[in-house]
């Protein structure tokens, strides 16, 4: 049995099956690919029963072929845009102390100021 696709491509195929971990997509006659959950919509998806129909023709693209196993990895999640991002969650955050200025001293020059601090906290 060969496989007439390949990675990337956008296929139309239709639903034979849903489990709680994914849907069965039958591509042709021959072949059958597998969407798994995660791969089904972006966000959190609850049932699949609610997105997919048994019998229903969708949209899908090749994520993964398995050279050995021959299974097809598909994707519907790829096809749709992104999500916009939360506002809070647009900027990166840095986690610093601005009080410290130690810039990039080597630790041995700081060594004996650390060692003497101590000493002062244990007294």
């Amino acid at each position: 049995m060969t496989i007439d696709y390949r990675v990337g491509d956008i296929i139309d195929g239709r639903v034979t099956g849903i489990q709680p971990y994914g849907v069965f997509v039958l591509l042709d006659a021959h072949q059958q690919g597998l969407i798994h959950i995660s791969e089904c919509q972006h966000g959190y998806v609850e049932r699949l029963s609610d997105h997919f129909k048994v019998g229903s023709t969708i949209q899908v693209m090749v994520l993964d072929i398995d050279e050995y196993s021959k299974k097809i990895s598909l994707s519907v999640r790829a096809l749709l845009p992104a999500p916009p991002m939360a506002a809070g969650r647009q900027h990166k955050h840095y986690w610093t102390s601005r009080r410290d200025r130690t810039g990039f001293t080597p630790i041995a020059d700081r060594l004996p100021g650390w060692v003497a601090s101590q000493l002062k906290e244990l007294d």
